[in-house]
């Protein structure tokens, strides 16, 4: 189990692999990344031996800002006429697993394995809990198994505690009716990401207030308002109808990277499309200045060199807060939901 499979947005191969390549240096983990371009995953292939289960327990998964998914294991022939049975052999020396899931990756080849894993997770599922190898406990590791055809699967482990919170990194969103736009989902998921859920209902407070920069038509806005948070909503578009009458909007007229509240605020939102370090800039101004406890905030990246880009802005963000004398917690993944941009929590300790 010496190679680690890393799931990741189609076109965003070279990141993950720049990404873990970079931690494996790190942590002085010998290995080589490698990716095929819009194949929705990266390898990392370990040159010693446990090197990918001591990267996995040195790193926090949420901590990765481009993999959906990861897992440490190896790659696993299945012929069609005994599946399990071959499963079950290359599972032997495996631990006892708390729980399974069965993936595939975010391709169109994926997709159509998506029948297939449903029909296959039932037998298999019965065939590992009489095996003694699967059991119901979430302290045990969790069994992930990546399908790339119904004649092959990466048999991978990964703890349940650290990986992503859904099969695949993909959440089970859905998107309300109500919403003035599909956008809507950024923030949701972003909730979901970075704030534990016990957490909800004291950072995410009726009664609460909050800027979001950029907000036409509203698709961030509706989330804030679902939550009966007060929002001063900043753009020089039309905001939705809708929101307006819900009585918890104020619309303002203004260009969201000059706008400054009347006073703090407990959230700044934003997803305006702009070149991503004056994004950062305006990030530490909130921040610096005390304008907001927490801020969610979408960084658009260039075509080329994405992963440094990011590592260079998340920098220049942490040391401009440092030199304030601040302590900020400072959080960044590629969303589900993002596409050519990676989201930002700030938080304000």
């Amino acid at each position: 189990m010496n190679t680690m499979l890393l799931h990741c947005r189609p076109g965003f191969e070279g990141e993950v692999c720049a990404e873990i390549s970079e931690l494996a240096a790190h942590l002085d983990v010998a290995g080589y990344a490698k990716a095929k371009p819009n194949s929705a995953c990266a390898e990392f292939i370990c040159s010693e031996p446990g090197g990918a289960e001591r990267m996995m327990r040195k790193l926090r998964f949420n901590q990765l800002i481009f993999p959906r998914q990861w897992a440490r294991g190896e790659y696993v022939e299945l012929p069609e006429t005994d599946r399990i049975g071959v499963l079950l052999e290359a599972l032997a020396d495996y631990p006892v697993c708390g729980s399974l899931w069965l993936e595939v990756l975010d391709t169109n080849e994926g997709k159509e394995l998506s029948t297939f894993c449903r029909k296959f997770e039932k037998p298999l599922r019965a065939a590992l809990i009489k095996a003694g190898k699967l059991k119901d406990d979430p302290k045990l590791p969790r069994l992930l198994l990546t399908f790339r055809s119904g004649r092959e699967a990466f048999v991978g482990l990964a703890e349940s505690n650290n990986s992503a919170l859904w099969p695949m990194g993909i959440p089970r969103l859905k998107f309300p009716r109500e919403a003035p736009s599909r956008s809507t989902l950024k923030l949701e998921e972003a909730w979901h990401h970075f704030i534990p859920r016990a957490d909800w209902d004291k950072r995410l407070a009726p009664g609460m207030t909050a800027v979001d920069l950029g907000a036409a038509p509203g698709g961030w806005t509706w989330q804030l308002v679902q939550r009966e948070i007060k929002v001063t909503a900043v753009d020089n578009g039309p905001m939705a109808e809708s929101l307006m009458y819900s009585g918890y909007v104020e619309h303002q007229r203004a260009d969201g990277f000059t706008f400054k509240p009347r006073r703090p605020v407990n959230w700044m939102v934003c997803d305006i499309v702009e070149k991503p370090a004056r994004t950062a800039a305006m990030i530490e101004t909130w921040l610096g200045e005390g304008w907001c406890q927490e801020a969610v905030v979408n960084l658009k990246l260039p075509m080329k060199q994405r992963h440094a880009e990011v590592q260079k802005l998340l920098a220049r963000i942490d040391t401009g807060l440092k030199a304030r004398g601040l302590k900020v917690s400072i959080a960044c993944k590629q969303l589900y939901h993002d596409r050519e941009e990676v989201t930002c929590h700030l938080r304000r300790l």
